[in-house]
């Protein structure tokens, strides 16, 4: 059986390279041991498995690595100032905003969801729009346009949290519509890990 830990580095365009090679290499000569699983930690690391003993890990394909940036582990100390000065501009907790872009992106700058959501928070286009967000590839931009969007949806649900967080999965009209979190396991599970994460890098 192979290790559960396979690699922990900060990506390169020739790791990049090689992480594409090797994933298609297993998951074409491996499928009865599952396949292969990943993620990005809070440094840009991507951490493989065919054993994903940790939440973070989601099963991929060679496919799915096509939005990763080389870039990622060399911006973390710009995000991280960004997240930072935003926070508290809008009187949040950085490590809230630290926790929604790890469940949201894993900090890859240009991911790109299946629905359409851009960029380390995950803005959808009609989102970007109505925050004025012109680039929402750019980090700064996005990192501002998710955390005002975040705060707009603490106050519309006067404070809560969990509602808040439940619309930023679900959009507020969902949350609106049920007068609470959606009964969708998605955002359930979205609200779970969110604020595990916020305790995680509290804790750290």
């Amino acid at each position: 059986m192979m290790t559960t830990q396979l690699f922990r580095w900060p990506v390169s365009v020739i790791q990049l390279f090689l992480i594409c090679v090797l994933l298609v290499f297993c998951n074409s000569g491996m499928t009865s041991a599952g396949g292969i699983y990943s993620f990005v930690d809070e440094h840009g690391r991507w951490h493989f498995s065919n054993v994903p003993t940790d939440p973070r890990y989601y099963y991929g394909s060679a496919k799915q690595f096509r939005h990763i940036s080389p870039y990622v582990a060399g911006n973390y100390t710009e995000f991280e100032k960004i997240i930072f000065e935003t926070a508290i501009q809008y009187d949040l907790d950085p490590d809230l905003i630290r926790a929604i872009i790890q469940i949201e992106s894993g900090w890859i700058p240009d991911a790109r969801s299946p629905k359409g959501a851009i960029g380390l928070m995950q803005l959808m286009p009609e989102t970007s729009s109505n925050l004025a967000v012109s680039n929402p590839l750019d980090p700064r931009a996005n990192i501002r346009g998710g955390t005002k969007y975040l705060s707009w949806l603490i106050e519309r649900f006067r404070g809560n949290l969990l509602l808040a967080l439940a619309a930023y999965n679900a959009g507020p009209k969902r949350v609106e519509t049920y007068k609470g979190i959606p009964p969708y396991p998605e955002t359930r599970r979205y609200v779970r890990k969110v604020l595990k994460q916020w305790r995680k890098y509290k804790s750290d």
